[in-house]
């Protein structure tokens, strides 16, 4: 009989989760899409500086980001344990996917809603 996994407390298990976390940001820079988000939200920041945004409008889109980042894991997650479990094709692997990537759609339209508004429209709409 194997003991049961003693639960890591304090310092070690922060280290512990910093260690998942920064594994789990490696797997999904193994993803396309992930680096296709990462790409546009660069070319964003470029834009921003270019329009002269303010501090407020770099953290929101550093937020709306960062909620990109957290959908995209859980998508990433989602998929493998889908590909883990029914590797077969099943009607209920394609619908979890399928919602997986529309959580995600969601999430990107919103960063490239708000990413049109500073760049293109906050001026304008100030004036």
């Amino acid at each position: 009989m194997t003991k049961p996994i003693e639960k890591l407390t304090g310092i070690s298990h922060f280290i512990a989760a910093a260690t998942y976390s920064f594994g789990g940001a490696k797997r999904l820079l193994g993803e396309a899409a992930f680096r296709h988000e990462l790409g546009a939200f660069v070319i964003a920041m470029i834009a921003f500086a270019i329009v002269g945004a303010t501090f407020f409008q770099y953290l929101a889109m550093f937020l709306l980001f960062m909620m990109m980042v957290a959908f995209e894991a859980i998508n990433t997650a989602i998929e493998e344990i889908v590909d883990r479990v029914s590797p077969e094709i099943s009607d209920m692997g394609k619908h979890a996917k399928d919602l997986g990537s529309l959580a995600c759609l969601c999430v990107i339209v919103a960063n490239g809603a708000y990413a049109f508004y500073v760049v293109f429209l906050s001026k304008w709409l100030a004036a």
